[in-house]
């Protein structure tokens, strides 16, 4: 696996099939998969989507580790299973170096510190990282074919709880969808963001799935292009009507009632209600709230940070300015600004509780919005 960005992107349009025989995801496809035998991880690389399907197998911490950094695999439950995935493989490299408990114990936080600094917005990270480290100290003492085996069976629990709660996130969020709705989405919280069924697109699919006629607008969410490749990639798989609308759109589509509904993930969530989601989504509360537009968004509890206050103390991932100077998915390869020119990319912003409608959980619905909605569900 390469750790030097973007490289060119294949012109194949079908790729390798998904190699693990029964995916937690769920679906024929999914963002990350820990092999049979527990020292392989299957990664979808997100990068190459929608033109190739290609899985990369990845054997060590270090190498989870640049793929979370790289966006082979994004998402913010997504890349907490990625991480627990990649501590099992560090286990793995634990026992071929030294079987004491102590540099097991050792090894283990160097990893667990490698992952958490690749991406520091998304709670589910951190969260996922501290679910797997509390059991290290458990089977420190095992042998080493021990250690590997419980940590691969928490890691996988870990999985398939996140399946399980965005798929009761679907069906309690498909409660707020009306028959005949259009819903606009931001970036990409499907099945490839949340490793099986999606926070916001698993609303989508439990509507569509109970028989109502819905459309979807996906914005198409530059600089890295998630709405266009990865969302439209998902509708379409599933057979859900999708249009692409670039990001300036939404304001216009509103304005003329071509949006009766917009639904969006969540990296992390304050204390308080406050929402770090991809960059653009304050816009689009924004904009929803001038247009009587409900703004629901739909997330696990895993990533409500309950430690975080409020909004302003999330902190905000700054990305390579070369990805907004060059069109992804080469990144800086196809210039689309002058040589020499500067640019800011944030990551995320924070969307204020005040404009968010409701939040869908697997606990429930919070609405209002507030520090005590959201502790009656957590």
């Amino acid at each position: 696996m390469s750790s030097s960005g973007f490289g060119p992107i294949p012109t194949l349009k079908t790729g390798r099939a998904h190699p693990h025989p029964e995916p937690l995801s769920g679906a024929p496809y999914s963002a990350v998969e820990l092999m049979p035998g527990d020292q392989r991880v299957a990664m979808l690389d997100q990068r190459l989507l929608p033109r190739l399907e290609r899985y990369e197998m990845l054997s060590t911490a270090g190498q989870v580790a640049d793929a979370i950094r790289t966006m082979m695999v994004r998402g913010a439950p997504a890349i907490g299973v990625a991480a627990a995935y990649g501590l099992v493989l560090a286990a793995s490299e634990a026992a071929s170096a030294n079987g004491d408990a102590a540099a097991f114990v050792e090894t283990m936080t160097r990893a667990a510190e490698a992952l958490l600094a690749t991406r520091p917005t998304a709670k589910n990270l951190a969260w996922a990282l501290g679910r797997m480290m509390s059991e290290v100290p458990r089977v420190a003492a095992r042998p080493p074919g021990e250690r590997r085996e419980k940590l691969a069976a928490a890691a996988r629990e870990l999985h398939k709880g996140e399946v399980v709660a965005c798929k009761r996130i679907g069906e309690l969020g498909a409660g707020l969808v009306k028959d005949g709705m259009t819903i606009l989405t931001h970036c990409n919280a499907g099945a490839l963001a949340t490793a099986g069924y999606g926070t916001a697109l698993g609303v989508v699919r439990a509507a569509h799935a109970s028989g109502k006629k819905i459309r979807v607008l996906a914005d198409e969410t530059r600089p890295l292009l998630q709405g266009s490749r990865l969302t439209a990639w998902e509708l379409m798989k599933d057979l859900i009507p999708v249009e692409i609308v670039t990001d300036s759109m939404a304001g216009a589509l509103m304005a003329q009632r071509g949006v009766d509904l917009v639904v969006v993930g969540a990296d992390r969530i304050a204390k308080n209600g406050d929402v770090a989601n991809k960059i653009g989504t304050y816009g689009l509360a924004c904009l929803a709230k001038l247009h009587d537009v409900p703004f629901v968004v739909a997330a696990p509890m895993s990533t409500v940070d309950f430690e975080c206050a409020r909004g302003e103390l999330v902190p905000i991932e700054q990305r390579s300015e070369r990805e907004v100077l060059g069109l992804f998915p080469v990144e800086g390869g196809l210039p689309v600004a002058p040589e020499g020119a500067r640019a800011r990319n944030p990551s995320f912003d924070v969307t204020p509780a005040r404009l968010v409608t409701a939040l869908v959980t697997e606990r429930g619905v919070a609405s209002p919005v507030s520090e005590a909605s959201l502790a009656a569900l957590g």
